[in-house]
């Protein structure tokens, strides 16, 4: 795959991201939005995955789950921190998603952790469009905004939680649930907005 350019930045530190992303827990970043992930075993989705902290925090619970992650220093890293049979590392990217939809494959759970702000509007549009078409009837979308400067090296838009919602509305989702909160990292200057949308 070509590199995307809301990847700019994150390959030439992807050993020190991936500690930085490890040393949060999913439960502490996912603390609004811990009661929407199903109980029973499905099929997740984890867009932008990072170093995998989400992704193998689902499959440990039990899922079935697919970590899209177009850089791929951070995806190296991802597969050495956590070699788990149920999870399933594939090169791709946003907007269109064009390798997990030759999976042919629907998902209960879909999850992007502070992604979604490095597309600009159109690729917005093609990308809920994209994640709309492979959420199962029920499925939930899950993903935070990150609000604030835009650190050196980085592409990313100021993208507001109403915007987010009614793109999902337009492509058939509904707002599930919207809250605000703080950084994780104690930034200041750096808020978040979580949101989950159903199919």
């Amino acid at each position: 795959m070509t590199s995307a350019s809301g990847t700019a930045g994150y390959g030439t530190r992807a050993t020190d991201l991936a500690a930085l992303y490890e040393s949060i827990s999913f439960e502490d970043v996912h603390r609004d939005v811990l009661h929407l992930f199903p109980n029973q075993p499905g099929h997740v989705l984890d867009i932008g995955a990072g170093s995998g902290r989400d992704a193998a925090a689902l499959a440990l619970r039990g899922h079935q789950v697919v970590a899209v992650e177009p850089t791929a220093e951070l995806r190296a890293e991802g597969q050495k921190l956590h070699p788990l049979p149920t999870l399933q590392w594939i090169d791709d990217q946003l907007p269109e998603l064009l390798v997990v939809r030759e999976l042919g494959a629907r998902f209960d759970v879909i999850l992007l952790t502070a992604v979604w702000m490095h597309l600009d509007a159109a690729e917005r549009e093609t990308a809920m469009h994209a994640i709309a078409s492979l959420l199962e009837l029920g499925g939930i979308v899950i993903m935070s905004l990150r609000h604030g400067p835009i650190p050196d090296g980085r592409r990313m838009f100021d993208v507001s939680a109403d915007e987010t919602v009614a793109l999902g509305e337009q492509t058939g989702l509904s707002k599930l649930h919207c809250s605000e909160r703080e950084d994780m990292l104690d930034r200041v200057d750096v808020s978040w907005s979580f949101i989950a949308l159903k199919r």
